[in-house]
């Protein structure tokens, strides 16, 4: 995950520079073309969130494609790109204008009072049969598009990394890791996530998918920053206890 993190700021910052050179030229063909090419990856963000929604009944399936709101980034983009002044500034920008317009069509998401409050008292069959369930309902997989190469509606790759931080809490994701394969762990954290609010859920995601940082994800989010550590200490918290409960603890 952090090596594509990595990559996908490098590709951000050779798109900037030529859609600046573009931009320059009055060459909208050619600036449309060139930011078609990183749009993928915001295509595949606004495909989540529109499913989470479905997910939780908020969004009636195949209200909205996720095009519906990418399509308005050329415009957006090549009308403010005066204001972005490097790759990484395009980065947020892109998922900034994307993430309001998303505020702006859906229901929020409420938390899951009633899942989390008895989190700690579910048994291992109880948490297999949410999961096959989650599963059997969709598994997030509604909005998919014929049109987009589908490396750009890849899962989230969510591993133990993102939840297990601290040295003492690494040791413990050793231990899971030891007896968990990869698709399980992202099986129950996409389960946990989906039973957040949407604010909650998204900050995460930003983090863990897209490699922002706070300050970057309080920009987007357009909150303050002391709410957005929040938000994610308390996220973290969360599928971490749901892990130990589910996998470390006999339940039976």
């Amino acid at each position: 995950m952090k090596i594509e993190i990595n990559d996908m700021r490098v590709i951000m910052k050779e798109t900037y520079s030529r859609l600046v050179s573009y931009k320059s030229e009055n060459n909208q063909e050619s600036f449309n073309k060139e930011l078609l090419k990183i749009l993928p990856k915001i295509y595949s963000y606004v495909a989540k969130r529109l499913n989470s929604a479905v997910t939780k009944g908020k969004l009636n399936k195949g209200m909205f494609k996720p095009n519906d709101f990418t399509d308005q980034l050329f415009i957006e983009v090549y009308d403010n790109l005066g204001e972005i002044k490097n790759g990484n500034e395009l980065h947020t920008f892109l998922f900034k204008k994307v993430d309001q317009l998303l505020e702006d069509s859906l229901v929020e998401e409420e938390f899951d009072h009633v899942f989390f409050d008895n989190i700690d008292t579910y048994s291992k069959p109880e948490w297999e049969a949410m999961e096959e369930k989650y599963s059997r309902d969709g598994d997030g997989d509604f909005v998919m598009l014929e049109e987009m190469d589908d490396r750009s509606l890849h899962k989230d790759d969510y591993t133990l990394d993102h939840v297990f931080i601290t040295d003492e809490e690494k040791e413990l994701a050793e231990k899971l890791d030891a007896s968990l394969n990869k698709d399980r762990i992202a099986r129950h954290v996409q389960l946990v996530l989906d039973k957040m609010d949407s604010r909650m859920r998204t900050i995460f995601q930003l983090f863990a998918n897209e490699g922002f940082t706070v300050n970057e994800i309080a920009n987007i989010r357009d909150a303050k920053l002391s709410e957005v550590e929040k938000d994610l200490k308390e996220a973290r918290k969360i599928l971490r206890n749901s892990i130990e409960k589910r996998f470390l603890i006999d339940s039976y």
